[in-house]
């Protein structure tokens, strides 16, 4: 009787032969014998803005490379145009209503939100940090606990500046006079150049926890912790618009932000030199608030400074009852 064929004994023809399978198939090679991949191909991930609640490209289409502190590459992030600075600041300016009129508690409650996200995603954001910086494990640690403690630090504030702000002024007459504080409006950020994620946190929590919406330019060349924040921000109860993170060029972008007729107050902490002075008198056409490079600095420990320079003062009468 001639032999079976090898492919009816369980085997493959050409006398490939294998372990039988249960219905005479051939079985799947032993994982000994299985080609593993040795490396595998980078995923280039090209980082988008923060707009309103949502993740647009920039409107012209364009992106810039961001290498880490030996020039190696780490993303593409997005850059930004005039145009989406304006989309910005309207979405900004959307969003200000919902968030000026939510309670002081309510703020605290959705900044101290943010902390403990930022907390649950701590090993991305010191890994980030020192790609960024280049700084060693311990000082990222340092760093990326410092900006979660700020978060906090301004969200147990919320419900206490208006007793810090706020006054009862004495008058003659049958009145009372109560003097109350009130958000600015849109704030218009530049985050520090060289800190890529405490700077940033630095400068815009104090703006958002009185009520005002935030339009916040990122590092140039270290945007890409913010922009991590910014899915933060995305996961986490704060209403779309309240915070905006854009990327890109400092030079191109921040005098579109000062010279807007819709931004209240500008914080030109990342501006430095000429720039810095064109942008303050941009900002004065339209008499904005402006907190100059070196004003107010950002590296001390957080105080009331940054947070009283977004409040305006309102001034109430009212007859006393008798």
């Amino acid at each position: 009787m001639p032999d079976t064929p090898d492919f009816e004994r369980g085997g493959l023809p050409g006398g490939s032969g294998g372990m039988e399978s249960p219905r005479g198939l051939p079985a799947e090679p032993s994982p000994r014998t299985s080609t593993v991949t040795a490396s595998r191909i980078a995923v280039r991930k090209t980082y988008k803005l923060y707009i309103g609640g949502m993740f647009p490209r920039s409107e012209s289409g364009r992106s810039y490379v961001v290498t880490d502190h030996k020039g190696g590459f780490l993303a593409n992030a997005a850059l930004a145009s005039r145009k989406d600075a304006r989309d910005a600041v309207t979405a900004a300016r959307k969003a200000f209503g919902g968030w000026s009129a939510a309670t002081a508690y309510n703020r605290g409650q959705v900044l101290y939100r943010v902390a403990e996200l930022l907390e649950g995603r701590r090993a991305q954001f010191i890994a980030e940090t020192r790609n960024a910086e280049g700084i060693g494990a311990r000082q990222a640690e340092t760093t990326v606990d410092a900006a979660i403690d700020r978060w906090v630090w301004y969200a147990g504030w919320a419900d206490k500046l208006a007793q810090v702000r706020g006054a009862a002024n004495p008058v003659a007459g049958p009145y009372f006079n109560f003097s109350l504080p009130e958000p600015t409006g849109v704030v218009a950020v530049i985050a520090p150049q060289a800190s890529s994620l405490l700077g940033f946190v630095s400068v815009v929590a104090p703006a958002v926890v009185s009520g005002n919406t935030v339009v916040a330019l990122a590092s140039e060349c270290r945007p890409l912790p913010a922009v991590s924040l910014s899915e933060v921000l995305a996961t986490s109860d704060v209403p779309g618009g309240v915070i905006n993170v854009l990327t890109g060029r400092t030079a191109e972008i921040t005098p579109w932000l000062a010279s807007h007729m819709d931004v209240n107050a500008v914080d030109l902490c990342g501006a430095s030199g000429p720039l810095a002075d064109d942008l303050a008198v941009a900002a004065a056409e339209n008499l904005k608030r402006v907190v100059k490079p070196g004003d107010k600095d950002w590296t001390l420990a957080p105080g009331l400074e940054r947070m009283l320079a977004y409040l305006e003062t309102k001034t109430v009468w009212h007859p006393a009852g008798t």
